[in-house]
């Protein structure tokens, strides 16, 4: 069977109600702690999620200066392969010409993309 709800009694005849600008304020009052407890889970939640990206990122990074090292000795490599084909300083201008277009071509597709995407 239903249970009727719990109401608190009416108020007795006469007695004086509060007036519309002190529930406004309530209201008011109520909606700033709303927001602020709003607020606060927001920091929270993005506190969390801070928190568990700090590791992966700094591994990420660490990747990139690893990467950047591998591909240091990809170009010694390409310079040192030209050498015994051609001069050494001819060898290392090729290599930086090579480098150079891979580079300059990634550079624009990632423009490019970057622009279409804007």
């Amino acid at each position: 069977m239903l249970k009727t709800a719990d109401l608190p009694p009416p108020p007795p005849p006469g007695s004086a109600d509060r007036s519309i600008g002190e529930l406004a304020s309530k209201l008011v009052d109520d909606a700033k702690a709303y927001a602020k407890a709003e607020v606060s889970v927001a920091k929270a939640i993005a506190g969390e999620k801070a928190d568990a990206v700090k590791v992966p990122l700094v591994l990420i990074i660490a990747s990139v200066f690893v990467a950047m090292g591998a591909l240091n000795a990809l170009c010694i490599a390409i310079v040192l392969a030209l050498a015994t084909l051609m001069g050494p300083l001819l060898a290392g201008l090729l290599a930086f010409v090579l480098v150079g277009a891979v580079a300059g071509i990634m550079a624009w597709i990632g423009y490019s993309k970057l622009r279409d995407a804007l």
